[in-house]
């Protein structure tokens, strides 16, 4: 089997069988593409003749590019897609052994996640403020992120059903898993006055949808609108070169954390599979904790 067909045949399996979401799959085929290319420059036109060492050699030259040489935490990327081809090809029989089980990849340094201070969180909600539809509307959207933690793509993706009990919203992230999540009065009264003014004149606009955030045209508000909304307030806000897609997701996580909640509930409520991705977050209190003890303990420094 050639090296691209073996790959769609794997593209295929993880886009129908295993459902995993376009933008995961759109990110395999790069990596792939770019694995492929590779293997026919070296003159490697079947996945029974590649080695451990091709693979390596591979992750090496990701790093040797010139201008367009990857970070290390966009070869560990190739590396996981390249590992979860080899192991798809080896479970299907294709191959005899998966030869990229063994390697490693690069040793990364650890990143902590960028996050604005309560005060700059504030700042940024009171942008969105006024009676006019797209101001409610954009006031309720900015308020349910900060208050769940959630991914832009996941409160984009949100249906009316999915607020549940009224102060709690059903999510669905990576691989389509659900997870509950609560929500504080502020969002809480933010959605009230969203769903009630202005989201049945926004869905008359449009086709029947049962998206939670519409736009002006009656369609559910896409990825990159919600980004722009962001961007906008964190513009307003004097914050702009502080805030990402995901600013309000790592403020949630640090802020809990920094009001003592344990990390393996902000693992649920972050949707994270393994702790340890939740971690970091402890990392981004160190200051907080370290200031807190300068401040408090009788023999932390010397007196002035």
């Amino acid at each position: 089997m050639s090296l691209e067909r073996s790959i769609d045949t794997f593209l295929r399996h993880v886009r129908i069988e295993r459902g995993l979401a376009e933008n995961t799959v759109w990110a395999y085929t790069r990596d792939l593409s770019r694995y492929r290319e590779w293997l026919d420059e070296n003159g490697v036109d079947a996945f029974t003749d590649v080695t451990g060492a091709h693979v390596t050699a591979f992750l090496r030259s990701l790093s040797q590019s010139g201008e367009k040489k990857l970070s290390p935490t966009s070869i560990a990327r190739s590396l996981s897609s390249v590992r979860s081809l080899h192991r798809f090809l080896l479970e299907e029989g294709v191959v005899a052994i998966d030869v990229a089980k063994e390697v490693k990849p690069p040793k990364q340094q650890d990143r902590l996640p960028k996050a604005i201070s309560i005060a700059q969180v504030e700042a940024l909600l009171a942008t969105a403020s006024g009676d006019a539809p797209q101001a409610i509307r954009d006031r309720a959207l900015l308020e349910l992120l900060y208050a769940t933690g959630a991914r832009v793509s996941e409160v984009c993706s949100l249906n009316v059903d999915d607020v549940v009990d009224t102060d709690i919203v059903r999510l669905t992230g990576k691989g389509d898993k659900q997870r509950i999540v609560p929500i504080g009065s502020y969002a809480r009264t933010a959605l009230d006055e969203y769903l009630v003014r202005v989201r049945p004149a926004l869905s008359a606009r449009g086709a029947a949808t049962p998206a939670l955030f519409l736009g002006l045209r009656g369609q559910r508000v896409s990825r990159q609108n919600a980004w722009l909304i962001i961007k906008a307030a964190a513009d307003r806000a004097g914050l702009a070169e502080h805030v990402s897609p995901h600013t309000l997701r790592h403020s949630f996580a640090t802020h809990l954390l920094q009001g003592g909640a344990d990390v393996r509930v902000v693992q649920e409520l972050l949707g994270h599979s393994s702790v340890a991705t939740t971690q970091i977050y402890t990392l981004v209190t160190a200051d907080t904790l370290r200031d807190m003890y300068t401040q408090s303990h009788p023999r932390a420094r010397a007196d002035s």
